[in-house]
């Protein structure tokens, strides 16, 4: 049976389980609100870069996203610059002389390489410097993909140090993989050039 006392306590449990519900529902909207359609994001434009490659001033209009190796082999040509370990800069085979010294073109991105001065293989071939004639005398290349890698170390190595011992070469060259065995080669090939460049062969 329903009494007037009953009825009420009725409506009190109602009134308080829609108070609960209403408090659940402002706690999610609380906990998630809505998205702001008027907010954007910045998306990263292209740029001018300039650089010096080769001896040659360059003006490229690059992507945030561009490694350097990209912009010297598929913009300037340059197919020197070789990517064996898939961009993981862990085989040498990228390798160019920015400012002076051997960098991993992979792990480089060409935005940031702007006022650079870079060196690659075929910049080294056309200045006729004897490490070309070592390397070819000595047999350094079997299927040759490593070797402009190899090459542009070893200039970058014999620019700052004319007359490295054997452990010094095999230092430098540390970072240059070969998977056909290659490296006996490459030590007397810069030995050989070094000797040349010192005016003693």
């Amino acid at each position: 049976m329903v009494t007037q006392g009953n009825k009420k306590q009725q409506k009190s449990a109602g009134r308080s389980e829609a108070g609960s519900s209403e408090s659940v529902v402002r706690t999610g909207a609380a906990a998630h609100p809505a998205v702001d359609e008027t907010r954007t994001r910045a998306v990263p434009t292209p740029r001018m870069v300039n650089m010096t490659v080769n001896g040659r001033p360059c003006s490229l209009q690059v992507e945030p996203n561009w490694t350097l190796r990209d912009v010297l082999r598929q913009k300037l040509g340059l197919t020197s610059v070789k990517d064996f370990c898939n961009g993981y800069g862990a085989c040498g085979s990228c390798t160019v002389i920015m400012d002076g010294r051997p960098a991993l073109s992979c792990m480089a991105l060409a935005a940031d390489c702007g006022g650079v001065v870079i060196e690659t293989a075929e910049g080294i071939a056309d200045a006729r410097h004897p490490l070309i004639e070592a390397y070819i005398m000595n047999w350094t290349a079997q299927c040759g993909y490593c070797t402009p890698g190899f090459l542009v170390t070893a200039k970058a190595l014999l620019d700052h140090n004319p007359n490295p011992t054997v452990e010094e070469i095999k230092e430098a060259l540390g970072g240059n993989l070969c998977r056909c065995g290659t490296y006996p080669a490459h030590v007397k090939a810069i030995r050989e050039a070094a000797q040349v460049l010192r005016g003693e062969k």
